[in-house]
């Protein structure tokens, strides 16, 4: 299969990253190493190529009743210039996929879902679309997706725009010019820390990445994106949710308004939210030197208990963690989890999320 690529590609290339296939494109996993590109994002600041997430522009005057029909959050809510995170729901209540929605006004919407999902979500969407008054666009590969990220971020930025970007709150976005390149500058990001996502014209996307990393920023890869986003318990849909997972199990339910009218996942979404769900997920310290890996179990005595979804040694704190399902009865009474690592036996304990935060 031929892979995707981003406009990016060649200055990875050239730049020495180590490329590999993800989600149909071909996409850097690593430039300089895993844990040294975390420590950049958690002390300085990184540059991340997410220009594989999709961009769905939605427009017409019918497009606010259509996301609210299809969308877990409800966007006659959200006030132009902002975004917000939320979940794509079928009429099980299963999650299709996360996605973020940016609403420049009621009649237009930019949605951005995750790379691996992106035809999935299309596909969705285009079933329950009105048939007038709704146009949707995919526009993935009309920009770049730039995230720049860490606590030396903003002041990187602010060296290459007229305004000051530290005044930009958290999920609202802007345009402005980027060394004579229109820009949407959205504060938003996937890693736990302060930052910005870019949206940057195809043309230019080389010309704004060299000048961040002439900046400062250091250029990472999907490898570092994965362990900051755990170390910040935020989840990776197919690992930490699906469509066999709904937004209750997820711990997402502050993402989602069950009670809008005419939301297609909402009678199913009650149901659940009034019988509570079986099983949730958490965030466990592992003991040992030894990750615990998607798939493996989780046992309460002789009994398997849950699973989990998500783990890796953690630089940051110097332990492993991970995420998982367990019962929801046994959350509050979580004495002797073990995980089984390869055959062995290892204690875990639940704790609460983020493992980690900046404001901490």
């Amino acid at each position: 299969m031929t892979l995707l690529k981003t406009p990016l590609n060649k200055t990875h290339i050239e730049s020495g990253a180590r490329m590999v296939p993800f989600a149909g494109w071909d996409m850097p996993v690593q430039y300089s190493g895993i844990i040294e590109e975390v420590k950049a994002v958690r002390n300085t600041c990184g540059l991340f190529d997410v220009s594989h997430m999709g961009r769905i522009d939605i427009q017409g005057s019918a497009a606010s009743d259509f996301l609210n029909k299809t969308l877990s959050v409800d966007v006659n809510k959200l006030k132009p210039n902002r975004a917000k995170y939320g979940v794509i729901c079928n009429i099980d209540g299963g999650i299709i996929d996360d996605c973020i929605v940016y609403k420049f006004d009621s009649d237009h919407f930019l949605l951005v879902p995750n790379a691996s999902n992106k035809t999935i979500v299309i596909d969705w969407l285009n079933q329950h679309k009105p048939k007038s008054n709704v146009s949707m666009i995919d526009i993935t590969t009309q920009h770049a997706m730039i995230a720049l990220q860490g606590p030396k971020g903003m002041q990187t930025l602010n060296d290459q725009v007229q305004s000051d970007m530290s005044l930009l709150k958290m999920f609202n976005f802007t345009q402005e010019a980027f060394c004579g390149t229109d820009v949407m500058i959205a504060r938003t990001g996937y890693t736990g820390e302060d930052g910005v996502e870019l949206f940057v014209p195809e043309s230019k996307a080389a010309h704004v990445w060299n000048i961040l990393v002439d900046s400062g920023a250091k250029p990472c890869g999907l490898g570092s994106r994965d362990l900051l986003r755990l170390e910040a318990g935020l989840l990776l849909h197919g690992n930490d949710m699906n469509t066999k997972i709904n937004p209750f199990e997820a711990g997402l339910e502050k993402f989602v308004n069950c009670d809008k009218d005419d939301y297609l996942a909402g009678p199913a979404l009650r149901k659940i939210r009034s019988e509570g769900p079986e099983k949730k997920l958490v965030g466990f310290y592992v003991d040992g030197n030894r990750a615990a890996r998607p798939g493996y179990t989780i046992n309460h005595g002789a009994t398997q208990v849950g699973y989990i979804t998500s783990g890796t040694y953690s630089p940051t704190l110097n332990r492993n963690i991970a995420l998982g399902y367990v019962l929801t009865e046994l959350i509050d009474n979580n004495t002797n989890l073990k995980c089984d690592i390869r055959g062995q036996l290892t204690n875990i304990v639940i704790t609460k999320l983020p493992f980690y935060s900046r404001n901490t």
